[in-house]
């Protein structure tokens, strides 16, 4: 696990890089993954559902970033926040609980992380809803304004599918995993290593074909030749934009498999897909241009909704419709690991 600890700080900022409200899709989803059998302890594929199994006093400290106060939350409390700010209340039960055993296992991970190495920023707190930089998280008067006259039966659907998995965790050589997750892939899941730049033995790239049927799988934006080299130049201070004519601004050199840009040219400046769209507030990397001389400006399509690395949420959901159940989606989406009951 030394080559993964190296890391970690790094996945922190990147496990939510998906819209906050999942609703705004018809709501959010992601990407897909498989390998060993997940069990629990003792190798059953039953969903243990007794609370008892629930560590007793689990809870997790959450610093409200809009107030600045630190909320002290018992696990229940935070997974059920996680998961409805985090997945639409219209997805499949099954999807939810794999949902819900991601976020568990992400809030595990780091406050383990945040007790080793203490970020001055979060006053003693395990991690923050600041979904830039943690995963997302909705108190219960945030979960009551955000499904109005839908909250009773929303937040019973969601509370129960968490309820049903609440214990588990997965891990990976004996530790909680880097449970990474975004809304939709661009139709096959990419890996760890083209994102981040570190491979993860469980973050590699699956099909996902489903995510093509997703809400706004494609996504065209126009982007005029004064705002693109303004945005550029934030980005890359080093550019020299009259070296080359407007259509040769920028220049895709080479892609995955999944069709994400891992590096271009910007007037001889080399970068990769995931610098430009930060830089151009892009749905993903995974995106083709055509320059248009005439009009001035440069059009971009991308596909699939956030970096793409781990599970789908669209992916999970449609897996779910084909009667896959919670473990079967994990397993997929996060080959290698295992899925276990906290202690």
């Amino acid at each position: 696990m030394r080559r993964y600890k190296s890391m970690i700080a790094l996945f922190a900022i990147f496990l939510t890089a998906i819209p906050v409200v999942p609703a705004i899709l018809s709501h959010k989803a992601n990407d897909i993954h498989v390998s060993e059998l997940l069990s629990d302890d003792n190798g059953s594929n039953e969903t243990d559902n007794s609370k008892d199994d629930i560590p007793d006093g689990k809870s997790f400290s959450v610093l409200d970033v809009s107030t600045g106060t630190v909320l002290e939350l018992s696990l229940r409390e935070y997974v059920i926040g996680c998961v409805c700010a985090e997945m639409p209340a219209t997805f499949e039960p099954e999807a939810i609980k794999a949902q819900a055993v991601a976020a568990h296992t992400y809030a595990v991970r780091q406050q383990k992380l945040e007790a080793e190495h203490p970020t001055p920023e979060l006053c003693g707190a395990d991690f923050s809803n600041d979904s830039e930089h943690y995963q997302a998280y909705f108190t219960e008067s945030q979960i009551k304004q955000y499904y109005g006259e839908q909250f009773d039966i929303y937040y019973e659907k969601i509370s129960s599918a968490v309820d049903e998995v609440l214990p588990y965790i997965l891990k990976y050589e004996d530790e909680p995993i880097i449970a990474a997750f975004c809304s939709m892939s661009s139709g096959r899941t990419e890996s760890a290593e083209n994102v981040w730049g570190t491979a993860v033995d469980y973050l590699v790239s699956v099909d996902s074909a489903a995510d093509v049927s997703a809400p706004q799988f494609l996504d065209e934006i126009e982007i005029s030749q004064k705002d693109l080299k303004e945005k550029l130049s934030g980005a890359f201070h080093e550019v020299d934009f009259d070296s080359k004519p407007f259509k040769n601004w920028i220049e895709i050199k080479s892609t995955s498999e999944a069709g994400t840009v891992l590096k271009a040219d910007i007037c001889g400046c080399t970068v990769t897909g995931q610098e430009i769209r930060s830089a151009l507030g892009l749905r993903s990397a995974a995106f083709t241009i055509k320059f248009n001389d005439k009009d001035k400006n440069a059009e971009f399509t991308t596909k699939g909704y956030g970096h793409g690395v781990g599970m789908s949420q669209y992916g999970a959901n449609s897996m779910a419709k084909s009667g896959a159940d919670w473990k079967e989606i994990l397993q997929y989406y996060y080959p290698e690991t295992t899925c276990v009951k906290e202690e």
